[in-house]
């Protein structure tokens, strides 16, 4: 079944895990543990990136270097907009494939992203920012347009979408909230000023690398101390390593507290 627009004016959508994988991906290359030998298709999983049904179209949040794969995978026919997290090349270096989508909707795709996220991006894909020579073919060159993100809200397809500033060790970076689902993958700290803007969910993705503290991302402890604290009505736990076996990790998760995987749908309401 195949991602479809939804009926104008509707409050009910879908967010698709395209990717639930940490950098690696997950089987790690040259790695022989039981988890990348695994057989499960929930152990097989793509880098981090989600895809948003909004009422007037669908979006992403980042671009993965397994993008293609995962929108035919998904039988998505067209996306709209794509949302950044931040600049890593796990949520960028999918960029060039929405080429298709601008050739599709014959207009440019706009970006959301932060200005260290913009530098980034225009510097590894300078071919698809800079204008096409005369004797050029517009079909070989991506159609984008910048939109600057910052912590405050915007409008995308239809809904309000709430930035949520984050740290990723370091490195500030951005989550997203749409209605009462947030997306927050990478972090491994949540600034105090974020907390009240993650009251009230029904729906909270979160980072959960491995059972091990890593510099800048949550572990399972510290992933379930946030939930615990949120008290969303479901939380799934993303970007996960070849460290946890789905089925294995899920039995010893809390209540309400699941593994996300790839192609998980979770139904929203915008």
């Amino acid at each position: 079944m195949g991602v479809e627009i939804l009926q104008p004016g509707s409050s009910q959508g879908e967010i698709i895990i395209l990717g639930s994988g940490t950098s690696h991906g997950v089987p790690l290359v040259g790695c022989r543990c039981p988890v990348c030998q695994s057989e499960n298709p929930r152990n097989n999983r793509t880098r981090s990136s989600i895809l948003v049904q909004a009422p007037e179209g669908n979006f992403l949040v980042d671009t993965t270097p397994e993008m293609r794969i995962q929108l035919i995978r998904e039988k998505v026919r067209l996306v709209h907009a794509a949302v950044f997290t931040h600049c890593h090349a796990d949520h960028i270096f999918g960029l060039d494939d929405l080429r298709q989508f601008g050739h599709l909707l014959d207009r440019d795709i706009p970006l959301y992203c932060e200005q260290m996220v913009e530098q980034q991006l225009k510097q590894a894909y300078s071919y698809a920012f800079t204008p096409l020579p005369p004797n050029g073919r517009r079909g070989a060159v991506p159609r984008f347009e910048i939109h600057r993100a910052t912590t405050e809200p915007f409008d995308l397809l239809g809904i309000r979408v709430q930035p949520l500033r984050l740290m990723h060790g370091r490195l500030p970076i951005l989550g997203y909230r749409f209605g009462n689902v947030a997306y927050c993958t990478d972090v491994s700290e949540i600034p105090a000023e974020t907390w009240p803007l993650l009251e009230n969910l029904d729906v909270l993705i979160i980072d959960a690398l491995r059972f091990r503290q890593h510099p800048t991302h949550f572990n399972l402890t510290q992933a379930t101390q946030v939930s615990e604290r949120l008290r969303p009505r479901q939380t799934y736990f993303t970007h996960i390593a070849h460290d946890i076996e789905h089925e294995y990790v899920s039995g010893k998760l809390p209540k309400g507290i699941d593994l996300a995987y790839d192609g998980l749908r979770i139904p929203v309401t915008f």
